[in-house]
């Protein structure tokens, strides 16, 4: 992961940001998202960041990552045994 330099990172728009509000949690490559995904999980743990807002920024990275959530027919017909 490169590094972002403070004039690169003013140059961001609020977008590439996971907490836009805050400037926090840069995204703008895919290397950024995952950090930012791995950053958040360990604010959640050490209890400076609430699931909700976990949730926020993983969604936001797995965006940029290219994931998206299963379908939920999907997954109910992949339970199923025949």
């Amino acid at each position: 992961m490169a590094k972002i330099s403070a004039k690169q990172r003013k140059k961001l728009p609020k977008s590439d940001f996971g907490e836009p509000g805050k400037r926090a949690y840069p995204m703008p490559d895919r290397a950024h998202a995952a950090n930012a995904k791995a950053r958040a999980s360990q604010a959640v743990n050490a209890g400076r960041m609430s699931k909700a807002e976990e949730a926020k920024i993983d969604a936001k990275a797995n965006k940029k990552l290219g994931k998206r959530k299963p379908d939920p027919v999907k997954v109910e017909r992949s339970r199923r045994t025949h």
